[in-house]
């Protein structure tokens, strides 16, 4: 199972700085890898038109949908009261440190900085205080079994400069999750190219320092 890596990008049309397939798009081409689409106050026909509308803009597999049904896909991303579907493949979770996560692939963990988009949220965990978070708890296979080492994590919050992107990469976030930054852009291309390349070169730094992590980059 592919987890979400890189530049995931999060969906929010009200503040999104023109339509919002239209912001998705960009950002795509600027390298986002990874779409969560949430907008979960519209109704089943229009959020299922939606994921209709962004899925194809993303290779297989890439849109995640925000709640316990996929609307036709293959991925969501939970809440920590949402129950895990049956039969989806992917499955995510927004995690705070207490929930269980044997039934999940992986989680973001929010805020790693203060964030315009939930003012007064926090306190900010930092890069390093997400890892330490992540590395305490140890990951089970669904269905219980033998811990399987820490879950994939994405960094969540407040990333909105290159300099952020690339401390979360040292810290050992698989990916940046990022929704004021490119919702209200006014080159949300530019934005995702400037977020995406920044984490993508510190993760290849880290690689590079970390034996370990190069035997693993090589057998994906």
């Amino acid at each position: 199972m592919v987890t979400p890596g890189g530049l995931v990008v999060l969906t929010d049309r009200r503040s999104a700085a023109g339509p919002l397939v239209q912001v998705v798009a960009a950002a795509i081409r600027g390298g986002a890898a990874w779409v969560i689409l949430r907008e979960r106050d519209l109704g089943y026909a229009e959020r299922t038109a939606l994921a209709a509308q962004l899925r194809p803009l993303l290779p297989p597999g890439r849109l995640i949908v925000a709640g316990p049904d996929p609307l036709g896909g293959s991925a969501v991303h939970l809440s920590a009261a949402d129950p895990v579907p049956a039969g989806v493949p992917l499955v995510g979770r927004s995690w705070h440190g207490t929930e269980p996560l044997s039934d999940v692939d992986y989680v973001t963990l929010s805020p790693v900085y203060l964030t315009a988009t939930k003012p007064g949220y926090g306190p900010a965990l930092g890069p390093a205080g997400a890892a330490e978070l992540v590395n305490r708890v140890p990951r089970s296979p669904a269905g219980g079994g033998t811990a399987v080492g820490r879950i994939p994590w994405l960094a969540l919050g407040g990333v909105d400069s290159a300099a952020r992107a690339a401390e979360c990469a040292e810290a050992g976030a698989e990916g940046i999750a990022v929704l004021g930054a490119i919702m209200r852009a006014a080159n949300p291309a530019r934005v995702a190219s400037e977020l995406a390349g920044a984490f993508a070169a510190a993760k290849r730094r880290v690689a590079g320092r970390d034996p370990a992590a190069r035997d693993l980059e090589g057998a994906l």
